[in-house]
């Protein structure tokens, strides 16, 4: 009755794209985060938040949502739920990055962190599956549920602790590949756990919410204004190593102008004897 891949293979490889765009951005963003200090490393760490949230996680979502349907039913989603998702979404993945960057990498920060977000990360999915109506029922396997949880704080303490690591275009990459699978994974993974069964006296989906074709408009619109905006951010601002050389430049201009002070002051001295 449900079928999970109505559009075949473009929902999944097209959200997985997505999700790798974003995870890719957002560790970009992490990575300034870390060499950057005050209010620029906490704005890099909200924009980082919002790339890897919002689209690595929450437009993935959705994206692979356009292939979901139910046969003989119209499928429809509630707004504000589904605005409500995505703003938990980037809400839960920033808390975690704070908490790295407050306690650092160890275990229990990192254990912390990927546990806030996980649950975070699963209870966005399962909000997001609340705003879906089909004109069923929809119901869960409590084993596969479970499974899905898991999933997703492993894939969030992954994430937290190559947030903190990647350094280097390869670690970039691949760290980048390794959250789109783990995204992708806790998605289809919460799918598999659904059930759909008629009901008597059910509400008909085309009373309520929006179609697929009228939540994709503003997807797309939303999506690529502000993918555009993040990688305009991130291509004019210096990059980490950039702004580890410049830290490291005023860290030297410092010392010399220390050594400068210091030299002087036996020469003053002398001259007032």
């Amino acid at each position: 009755m449900i079928d999970h891949f109505a559009l075949g293979w473009v929902t999944p490889i097209l959200s997985f794209v997505l999700s790798c765009a974003g995870c890719a951005v957002g560790l970009t963003c992490t990575a300034r985060a870390r060499v950057a200090h005050g209010a620029a490393s906490t704005g890099w760490l909200a924009l980082g938040a919002i790339s890897i949230g919002g689209t690595g996680i929450w437009v993935m979502h959705f994206v692979a949502m356009l292939g979901f349907h139910v046969r003989g039913t119209e499928t429809r989603f509630d707004v504000t739920l589904t605005i409500l998702s995505g703003v938990l979404a980037i809400v839960v993945v920033g808390l975690g990055l704070f908490i790295v960057r407050a306690a650092g990498v160890g275990p229990f920060a990192l254990l912390a962190g990927g546990t806030v977000t996980g649950l975070g990360i699963a209870a966005m999915h399962y909000l997001g599956m609340r705003a879906l109506h089909v004109g069923v029922e929809i119901t869960y396997d409590p084993v596969t549920v479970v499974m899905s949880v898991i999933i997703a704080i492993v894939a969030a303490t992954a994430g937290l602790w190559l947030s903190a690591k990647v350094h280097n275009l390869a670690a970039g990459t691949g760290a980048t590949l390794i959250m789109g699978v783990a995204v992708s994974g806790m998605h289809y993974t919460g799918m598999a756990a659904m059930r759909a069964e008629e009901v008597s006296g059910a509400i008909a989906a085309a009373d309520v919410g929006i179609g697929v074709a009228a939540l994709l408009g503003p997807l797309i619109i939303g999506v690529t204004i502000s993918t555009i905006m993040l990688l305009l951010v991130v291509g004019l601002a210096p990059s980490a190593a950039e702004m580890a050389a410049q830290e490291n430049f005023k860290g030297w201009q410092g010392r010399q102008e220390q050594i400068r002070r210091e030299d002087g002051a036996p020469r003053r001295r002398s001259q007032l004897r």
